[in-house]
């Protein structure tokens, strides 16, 4: 029997292809989002929905649901977080352009860095060291953040006021992702992927539907356009999330997060032709700056 029963072509193909449907999820996230929907009821779809797909994987598989209180105690902490995580990407994604919000949350792999330096981790890499400065001199192109006027105060102040909200949120989530990712590996690193996700995604689901039910928040789409982009992000996610899993171990030594960071671009194709959401070419630039820094980071880790 082969021990890497995927090509690593096929495997880059396949991860491709998994990154563009978590941009569609985006994507279909701001038409619900357009439609009257609001980011609480599209978090406890999208969360519910996915640990429902995974609960029933994970039984398939007779995978065991039992594990020591402290491992389930961890497990929630890091729940929460991803409960923030999902709540901020969202909130920027209803706010700015998809592509925007994307590339300002893709910052969490120099941020995973730091907090692991920070926690006791190894020193980050000369490579790490050199891709961050280059990556967010990147990230400000494809903002824009100077405005229209050029690097003048007045054209900064004006273009803050458009994006500076979206991108907090979206940095946010930056921070709160790579924090989450840096408890998972110290805390639940040996724990089975699909449980990991049945147990975040279920602290979501319940979090985010006792304070929406709590808060009274929740506002769900006003036509039929709502309801399929709502159904649409769930199924989009859901998809995701565990083909990821499932594909992940077969894939050996390929370079699997240099090849995630490709979500981005992708919006930034899908956001023009289903949103009309179009970037000035120097954005685009950009765009390519900050994933390609990211991905040649990513590529120097063993």
């Amino acid at each position: 029997m082969s021990e890497q029963p995927i090509s690593r072509w096929v495997g880059i193909a396949l991860l491709l292809a998994i990154a563009v449907v978590f941009g569609s999820n985006h994507v279909a996230a701001r038409i619900a989002f357009d439609h009257g929907a609001n980011v609480t009821t599209a978090i406890v779809f999208r969360s519910a929905g996915t640990a429902l797909v995974v609960l029933a994987l994970l039984l398939y598989n007779g995978i065991s649901l039992r594990m020591p209180g402290k491992t389930f105690a961890h497990s929630v902490l890091i729940g929460l977080l991803i409960a923030v995580q999902s709540y901020c990407l969202y909130s920027a994604v209803a706010l700015i352009p998809v592509a925007l919000a994307l590339l300002a949350f893709n910052t969490f792999p120099m941020l995973l860095a730091l907090i692991s330096w920070v926690g006791g981790g190894e020193r980050p890499s000369r490579r790490v060291l050199l891709a961050m400065p280059v990556a967010l001199a990147g990230l400000a192109l494809a903002l824009d953040v100077w405005g229209t006027s050029g690097a003048h105060l007045s054209g900064f102040a004006r273009r803050w006021a458009e994006v500076g909200a979206g991108v907090l949120w979206a940095l946010g989530a930056s921070i709160s992702f790579a924090t989450a990712l840096y408890l998972i590996t110290r805390w639940l690193g040996t724990m089975d992927g699909r449980l990991r996700s049945f147990l975040f995604m279920s602290v979501v689901a319940v979090v985010t539907l006792a304070g929406g039910t709590l808060a009274g928040g929740f506002a769900f789409p006003a036509d039929g356009a709502g309801w399929i982009a709502l159904a649409l992000l769930t199924v989009f996610y859901g998809t995701a999330i565990t083909s990821t899993f499932v594909l992940l171990p077969k894939l050996g030594a390929v370079n699997n997060a240099a090849v995630l960071n490709f979500e981005p671009i992708a919006v930034l194709g899908l956001a023009w032709v289903i949103l009309g959401q179009a970037v000035a070419p120097l954005q685009i630039v950009g765009a390519f700056i900050v994933v390609g820094s990211i991905a040649w980071m990513g590529a120097g880790k063993r």
